[in-house]
């Protein structure tokens, strides 16, 4: 499992790390519509205690995130990626087995911690994809990471919703059940990305915290720069979880049904930005090209949204803020040709954690001026006021961007 990877076996291998990105992305996905239920009937029916044990759950997964992810990924950069992926991948099974049988409130927000550190996972991923592509294919790479994203996301919340009609738990067995099968799929056929040459020789504790992480992102040229890039491309798009279901509840009256087919085909209109777009487009105008793109019409597509009167006025912003899809590809381009194949692992590491800390800060960020705008909606007529500040954060991720995201030379590459 340690030879090279080559041909029809980089094909297989970046097939599998694509199904383990959707597991990740799916694990959050199905949480959507089934957690909140599951917490409010632990509180015998009390929404108001449901709300609040809800934001001490998201806030404590996204500290798991920002906690983990980087000592996932210098491991990763030590002992090679594939023992991490796999260990991750079983222990995401397990904690979705620990959820199903969780007999109180207590128990279940044991499982989110677990479930919040083995879902870091997905930082080991994005380093598995650094080593098998090479720097002018590793946009593409990255956009089927971004694919997988969109597809978690797209299908997690309707298996949940489908699952939980039948019993409360099944969504947990049913994901701890693919997990487990995806494990076992890799422990016999994943091979590992990262020679023993490679790896770092050491494993340092002081590197292997979110902020000994901040060295590398200091230590490279413009990659602090595009690190925060990320942090307000990552900000921004917490909105879409944050406040949309309410948001168009309240703005156009949407059945449940309707918003869910909506961001259904929000989700596939990205799966298929990334599977067909993301290439050419990167081919075309080059990673700096497509990460102004894409930043670029993530504001404009915001804007809409949040500017809309009408239903039919929002739904003309799916196809331009599904254009915002080249920005990931296009920023980790750039971001892992500044770094060896040894720091490989620590740069996703550090990337996580600040998605982790975007996933701390967003339900506050945009729940409140929304709770605020709407008792004022009589007077301002700004319900979209949340969606406005991430629009604004957004732009202020492309003007980073236009200062920091220069390609990088041949020979300033590290080996």
């Amino acid at each position: 499992m340690t030879q090279a990877i080559t041909g029809t076996r980089r094909q297989a291998a970046l097939g599998f790390i694509f199904v383990t990105a959707v597991m990740d992305v799916l694990s959050l996905g199905v949480m959507i519509p089934v957690l909140p239920e599951l917490v409010k009937r632990f509180n015998g029916g009390d929404t108001a205690a449901a709300a609040d044990w809800n934001v001490l759950f998201a806030t404590t997964w996204g500290l798991m995130q920002f906690v983990c992810s980087p000592v996932l990924g210098l491991l990763s950069d030590r002992f090679g990626r594939r023992p991490v992926i796999l260990t991750s991948i079983f222990g995401l099974g397990i904690d979705f087995l620990f959820m199903a049988m969780a007999p109180n409130l207590w128990w279940l927000f044991l499982g989110r911690i677990l479930n919040g550190m083995t879902a870091a996972s997905f930082s080991t991923a994005g380093a598995y994809v650094a080593d098998v592509t090479t720097p002018e294919n590793r946009a593409k790479g990255f956009g089927l990471m971004g694919a997988a994203f969109g597809v978690g996301f797209t299908f997690g919340p309707a298996l949940g919703g489908f699952l939980w009609q039948f019993d409360h738990r099944l969504p947990f067995l049913v994901c701890a059940g693919l997990a487990l099968c995806n494990w076992l799929y890799g422990f016999f056929v994943l091979p590992e990305s990262l020679p023993p040459e490679r790896r770092i020789k050491t494993f340092d504790w002081k590197r292997a915290n979110p902020v000994g992480s901040l060295k590398l992102l200091t230590s490279k040229p413009n990659l602090l720069g595009l690190a925060g890039v990320g942090f307000l491309f990552q900000l921004a798009h917490n909105v879409l979880p944050s406040v949309f279901v309410l948001y168009m509840g309240f703005r156009y009256h949407w059945s449940p049904q309707l918003i869910g087919l909506t961001l259904m085909g929000s989700g596939i209109a990205g799966i298929l930005m990334q599977a067909f777009v993301v290439g050419r487009v990167v081919k075309a105008v080059g990673e700096r090209g497509a990460l102004l793109i894409g930043l670029a019409s993530g504001s404009l597509g915001f804007l809409v949204y949040a500017l809309a009167p009408t239903g039919w006025l929002y739904l003309c912003g799916l196809p331009l803020f599904a254009i915002s899809g080249l920005i990931q590809p296009g920023l980790q381009g750039l971001m892992t040709r500044r770094v060896a194949p040894h720091e490989q692992g620590q740069l996703q590491g550090a990337n996580s954690a600040m998605m982790g800390i975007a996933s701390i800060l967003g339900p506050i960020l945009y729940l409140t001026p929304f709770a605020w705008a709407i008792r004022h909606d009589a007077t301002l007529h700004l319900p979209g006021l949340p969606i406005l500040i991430a629009a604004a954060l957004m732009m202020g991720g492309a003007a980073l961007a236009f200062r920091f995201a220069h390609p990088i030379s041949q020979e300033a590459r590290p080996d």
